[in-house]
């Protein structure tokens, strides 16, 4: 079994694992700045390839006057030195740190020099660099170096671009759980139990003419809906994964002049809506960002739910509905100079069967507390279904309405979990789902062992894009192109 397991992973149609290996031997050396372009304190070059080290022994001279010192020099150590060009001249002083192949980022040998952060220092460094034979780096071909020499799997590399990005404290921790592992080890076990369970079928079909049966029926269907399950979970994480990497979705609805776009501005502590006495002010949707405890939330004021009076007015209102369906969390605003709260639940009933509400967060907001009497009854009423009542032009409340938001995003029950946020990822998986799901049809329709065997084949093709055991040029080029030059 052990034998049959080591010719499936090194087998061209399941992964693309030796064809990668051949094309990670590469002979030319690159080079680019890894700091953003413009006046610093300091900037970085990165240098990588099999003359990478020549190169900087060329044209690296220590304190002391001495070249040709960085070929002796360990892994890991940084030097103090100055870079020449070629007529001695000395282009800067700086500090050299030499790594060795293959205890590198990118598994070969690697020199990042740390220089005085002036373009025209970064300029004149790297014109000395590609004198000497190096290319200058296309976008993220040092991470796809790193993934084609076995340093990280493919989502890592995802991840690092994720790192760089990242806005906000929620974002940095799903980044940096993924790059550390996050699902990749989930992932790359749940692939392990396809392996095996294909190994069985295979052996089965090898012995075929001796009717003899590895593994019962009954533990096949085990394994396959042990992986189902593990499949269905981070499939399901995707929604929420997403949102608090791309920012939680809050919808603004509620009738014209309730106050949405008070509230909105509110929120942003400026005047980003226009706010109006006119009814109907708002015709199409306004969207802000705004970070709360590290969460980025993503919200959009609407226009006012109510029949249209014009084509204008009922183009702004379809949008409304469409923010509603996206969003995650839902801030229903009433007046409650004009809306008793009996009318509330019919209000949301209403909206429910025009456009789904299910499994969306809502936070009932009565708004203009600062224009009603005191109406015990009537607050009472309101405080029963746990609204919050505030008055957004006069501030009050904003700062508990923002607490509530954070309160019922979930954070500190998500950032624990494994969080699927990468949506190529997500939709690998669910075609590795779908592959296995057809696998369990036909094992208890009683199909034969090819059949099966061949929908688990397809499903460790899925599962594998997503490591990068399988891949094609085309998705490299397409996942690397967006990262910086220099990474």
């Amino acid at each position: 079994i052990k034998k049959k397991r080591n010719q499936l992973n090194n087998n061209n149609t399941i992964g693309m694992e030796t064809e990668l290996k051949n094309e990670s031997k590469f002979q030319d050396t690159i080079c680019a700045p890894a700091t953003a372009r413009g006046v610093a304190a300091l900037g970085m070059i990165r240098i990588s390839g099999p003359n990478a080290i020549s190169i900087i022994n060329e044209i690296f001279v220590t304190t002391k006057g001495l070249k040709c010192v960085m070929k002796d020099t360990a892994s890991g150590v940084t030097r103090h030195g100055f870079i020449v060009n070629a007529r001695n001249e000395t282009i800067d002083e700086v500090m050299c740190t030499i790594f060795r192949a293959p205890n590198s980022f990118t598994g070969e040998d690697t020199v990042e020099i740390s220089h005085h952060g002036s373009i025209f220092i970064q300029q004149q460094i790297m014109v000395s660099i590609v004198n000497l034979g190096a290319r200058i780096a296309i976008n993220g071909e040092f991470s796809q170096r790193a993934f084609l020499n076995g340093k990280i799997a493919l989502s890592q590399a995802e991840a690092i671009a994720d790192l760089i990005s990242a806005r906000t404290a929620m974002s940095h921790h799903l980044a940096m759980k993924q790059l550390h592992g996050g699902y990749t080890e989930k992932i790359k076990e749940i692939r392990e139990e396809f392996v095996k369970l294909l190994s069985l079928l295979e052996l089965e079909l090898d012995f075929s003419e001796e009717d003899v049966e590895f593994a019962s029926r009954d533990n096949l269907n085990q394994l396959m809906q042990h992986s189902i399950d593990e499949l269905e979970k981070l499939v399901k994480s995707f929604e929420a994964g997403s949102a608090f990497k791309n920012g939680i979705p809050v919808a603004i609805i509620g009738k014209p002049n309730s106050g949405k776009s008070t509230i909105m501005n509110a929120i942003l502590n400026e005047e980003r809506s226009i706010v109006s006495p006119i009814s109907g002010t708002t015709r199409d949707t306004v969207e802000e960002s705004v970070q709360i405890e590290g969460i980025e939330y993503r919200f959009i004021d609407t226009a006012g739910l109510r029949s249209a009076k014009d084509s204008i007015e009922r183009k702004g209102i379809e949008r409304s509905y469409k923010a509603i369906e996206r969003a995650h969390i839902i801030l229903y605003v009433c007046d409650l100079t004009n809306t008793p709260y009996e009318e509330v639940q019919a209000e949301l009933l209403l909206l429910d069967s025009q456009v789904s509400l299910s499994g969306k967060k809502i936070i009932i907001i009565g708004n203009k507390t600062d224009l009603v009497r005191s109406n015990k009854v009537q607050k009472e009423a309101w405080d029963a279904m746990n609204s919050l009542q505030i008055s957004a032009i006069n501030n009050i409340g904003i700062d508990e309405l923002l607490a509530r938001i954070a309160k019922i995003s979930d954070k500190d029950e998500k950032q624990d979990e494994l969080l699927v946020t990468n949506a190529r990822h997500n939709d690998a998986m669910m075609r590795t789902l779908a592959a296995l799901l057809v696998a369990q049809e036909s094992l208890a329709e009683g199909q034969p062992i090819d059949i099966i065997a061949s929908d688990i084949r397809e499903a460790i093709h899925y599962i594998g894009e997503i490591t990068g055991e399988v891949t094609t040029d085309e998705v490299l080029n397409n996942i690397f192109s967006r990262f910086c030059i220099g990474k």
